[in-house]
């Protein structure tokens, strides 16, 4: 009889950055790594978010012994709130401290903490999900309290190194322990997965001191202002800023609810002091000198709604731009943002603030390991095979590369994308299927609604526009009342194209003119103006608008 396998299906985050999920399966446990969300693309017109397809856990969720999330970031909780009342049964969820605060926050705005059973385990503690034995291990991030986990199984160990990077000199929590890893090496580890976000990156990714000592060194000089844009989690950032403000005798005000929540549980948990007293309110800080004064806020991505993309587009009602502010972006731009981050950094100069940005200041550092970080943790823990985890295909194979480098054989280097199924056992391990997976979107209120057919719509009236087409029948007859009125929006300018439109309008009633006194059928006045139309439009204009027609009985 055929000894069971071990079975790893990646949900989201291989083959793209964020939306990062994993499942592991052995008979009939199932334990669930991360649950996180992606920002939509350029062409996911109108959709707010991404989250991972779970169609596959739904069809078992009877044997969903757990959910452990790694670290704090949305790219690895964003999910929750959308996921957990789709399972719709009591999975525990388990992570550190901070880690479940800001998941306690996450689900609080969507509503969806009753269902939620959030439990804390430190780092070092073992306990058992099904067959699944599980321990965190401290890894150094952009965020405190994020982990690695072991997870014992009866064909062997399993790391995931969650999303790390190699920092001896962290601005809080501990460094990365390699020294567990070390440990793990020396026992034999079955199967290595790891973060790619920055294999394309050669050497060392720099410690976070060294932005402590840049955002010092601008805080310093600043002869105005300071706002400091960055992301709403990254605590250590904001721990900076907060030092640096005392150090100067400034005080800092937190602009942007997110960040607002974020730092508020923080401090009440810990990871956030402000022995110096410098935190205070918007409107504590009413009569102080500007150089005295320094606020950090959202929109370092350029996000629309965020509190700095309101004050570069002099919308904020409490905070403007005064001339002589400098203007920190502590964050890396996600890719395919930079665009309107770019827009942002340009309203920002032309209302007269000195902008410093990616390259100018060593004002940001990325919280994951660059390539002879990742070589030093395939070398320590000496797997027998190995996966790279998070991260678009170039990266994934880049890293799968390194561990050649490095002398793991190159059949035991397996490079997967989202939903394949990888079977492992202790002699072998191959790619055996695929689910199915792909992206559900979040619009509103509506999560999963949205479809291909709903995206293709969307790009199409962007590209050509509508044209609406109103035609009024005689209820009695049937018969067309005069000439139909056609309004476009995003087509052509109505006043220049005047005659091209009233010759359209000519073209549908000669098309309904049908010549019998039998009420013409809807669907057939409905199918025939649209293509009269879409012919007569594309040969003037070789643009394809969509067309409605619609039917009014008089």
């Amino acid at each position: 009889m055929a000894k069971p396998r071990l079975k790893i299906i990646p949900l989201g985050g291989l083959g793209e950055i964020g939306k990062n999920m994993m499942v592991m399966e052995y008979e009939n446990d199932i334990i669930i790594i991360d649950a996180g969300l992606m920002f939509p693309e350029e062409e996911m017109f109108g959709v707010d978010l991404v989250i991972p397809d779970i169609t596959y856990l739904l069809e078992k969720r009877e044997h969903i012994r757990g959910i452990i999330i790694t670290h704090g970031h949305e790219d690895h909780i964003g999910a929750l709130p959308y996921l957990l009342p789709q399972l719709d049964i009591d999975v525990p969820i388990y992570s550190t401290k901070l880690t479940s605060g800001l998941i306690s926050v996450k689900l609080k705005e969507r509503r969806a903490r009753a269902k939620a059973d959030l439990k804390v385990m430190p780092t070092g503690e073992k306990f058992n999900l099904g067959i699944f034995r599980i321990e965190f291990f401290t890894v150094t991030h952009s965020i405190p309290d994020a982990v690695g986990i072991i997870i014992h199984t009866p064909l062997g160990i399993i790391v995931h190194s969650g999303d790390f990077k190699i920092d001896y000199t962290p601005v809080s929590g501990q460094p990365t322990d390699m020294a567990r890893l070390a440990q793990l090496g020396t026992q034999g580890v079955l199967l290595l997965m790891s973060d790619s976000t920055y294999a394309e990156l050669p050497g060392y990714t720099p410690s976070e001191k060294v932005v402590g000592e840049a955002l010092d060194s601008v805080i310093a000089q600043a002869p105005g202002r300071v706002i400091v844009a960055t992301f709403s989690s990254l605590i250590s950032r904001i721990q900076q800023v907060i030092d640096a403000a005392a150090k100067y005798q400034r005080r800092v005000s937190i602009v942007g609810r997110s960040m607002q929540d974020t730092v508020r549980m923080s401090l009440e948990l810990g990871y956030l002091n402000d022995t110096d007293g410098v935190l205070a309110r918007l409107d504590e800080l009413r009569g102080l000198p500007r150089n005295k004064i320094v606020f950090v806020t959202t929109g370092s991505q350029g996000e629309p709604t965020s509190a700095l993309v309101r004050i570069a587009n002099r919308d904020h009602h409490q905070l403007h731009i005064i001339r002589g502010d400098t203007v920190v972006f502590s964050a890396s731009p996600i890719p395919g943002n930079e665009a309107v981050i770019h827009r942002t950094v340009n309203s920002l100069f032309k209302q007269g603030a000195q902008v410093l940005y990616r390259g100018q200041e060593q004002v940001h550092v990325h919280g994951h390991a660059s390539q002879e970080e990742l070589k030093l943790v395939l070398n320590v823990v000496k797997p027998k095979f190995f996966m790279p985890i998070h991260g678009e295909y170039r990266h994934l194979q880049l890293h799968a590369n390194l561990a050649q480098s490095v002398g793991l054989p190159g059949e035991n280097i397996l490079v997967l994308e989202d939903g394949d199924i990888l079977e492992l056992s202790p002699q072998a391990a191959k790619i055996t299927g695929k689910t199915s997976c792909g992206n559900v979107y979040v619009d509103g209120l509506s999560v999963g609604d949205i479809g291909s057919v709903v995206l293709r719509d969307r790009k199409m009236l962007s590209r050509d526009g509508i044209v609406m087409v109103i035609i009024a029948i005689n209820r009695q007859s049937g018969k067309l009342v005069g000439r139909p009125d056609i309004v476009t929006r995003g087509f052509v300018d109505s006043r220049e194209s005047k005659e091209m439109l009233d010759a359209s309008r000519d073209l549908v009633v000669r098309a309904l003119d049908h010549g019998n006194d039998r009420p013409a059928d809807w669907g057939f006045i409905n199918n025939k103006v649209r293509d009269v139309l879409n012919n007569f439009y594309y040969e003037q204009t070789k643009r394809r608008p969509m067309i409605f027609p619609f039917m009014v009985k008089v």
